[in-house]
């Protein structure tokens, strides 16, 4: 059943969404070669709290932590170590937090250091694919015009879709209806309406399409221990178009990047 927000609910979930873009803003100036996962997340517990919120992700499904961290072949559900990140490695970082009785869920893929070219293409292939998804999320569309957009371009550059794992509706629950496939076909599945609110997060692999789960029960990795790559980002669905509720601007600021790939998806200019 997809629960439909009404424009009071959507912009008390974009203040749960922001709350998660600002901790990755935050985490952004944290993530560098010798830092541990166990430390930002920490940063992040205390972040989120701090601003009136509450973790998301920790306790729900009995998960022990405030991030789930995916460092190189590990797609998504990492939980953080006392290992520390090291020069040439990726890590996806997603995030979540609980504010005015909704759920923010949001998620991007960092550099520490220099990394390999291929890495890089992958990541900007991947957080494009976002994008051309979030364009297909509009009245009129259905879950498989989205899943087709992101499946085509990625695999156009020769990158493995997971299949097992796919974004979702959220909103008062951190997982709603309906399941958005990263995968699909024009015209399939659930027809999109005024005031869904979804996450869209492309998991996309350099090699095999294939996963597998570790033994610690989270952590989920690619088959053939190639890299892969996670964004993600919360999206509502009004007068017909896209709107973002999250936002990467704060990593962006944090990095000293400049960018303007999330303004067609906003009515006015985001204030930081």
């Amino acid at each position: 059943m997809i629960h439909v927000k009404s424009p009071e609910q959507i912009e008390l979930m974009r203040e749960s969404a922001l709350i998660v873009s600002k901790t990755l803003g935050m985490l952004a100036k944290e993530v560098k070669p010798g830092v541990t996962t166990i430390q930002l997340d920490k940063l992040a517990e205390q972040f989120i709290r701090d601003h009136g919120a509450k973790p998301g992700f920790l306790g729900l499904y009995d998960c022990p932590s405030t991030l789930l961290t995916s460092i190189n072949m590990a797609v998504v559900h990492g939980l953080p170590t006392d290992e520390p990140l090291k020069e040439g490695d990726i890590v996806s970082i997603d995030c979540g937090a609980l504010m005015n009785g909704f759920y923010g869920d949001h998620a991007y893929t960092f550099e520490i250091g220099e990394i390999a070219p291929e890495t890089k293409k992958l990541l900007e292939v991947t957080k494009e694919s976002l994008y051309i998804g979030i364009k297909e999320f509009k009245a009129g569309n259905r879950v498989g015009d989205v899943g087709h957009a992101i499946q085509q371009y990625c695999e156009k550059h020769g990158y493995g879709v997971v299949r097992e794992l796919v974004g979702h509706g959220v909103g008062e629950k951190m997982h709603e209806d309906p399941e958005m496939p990263n995968y699909g076909k024009r015209g399939r599945g659930k027809k999109f309406i005024e005031g869904m609110v979804v996450a869209i997060e492309p998991m996309i692999n350099m090699g095999t399409q294939r996963i597998k789960q570790l033994k610690d029960g989270w952590t989920i990795v690619t088959a053939d221990g190639k890299p892969s790559a996670h964004f993600e980002h919360d999206v509502a669905l009004v007068d017909g178009k896209p709107e973002l509720l999250s936002t990467f601007a704060y990593i962006y600021e944090a990095l000293g990047i400049e960018s303007n790939e999330e303004d067609e998806f906003r009515k006015k200019a985001l204030v930081l």
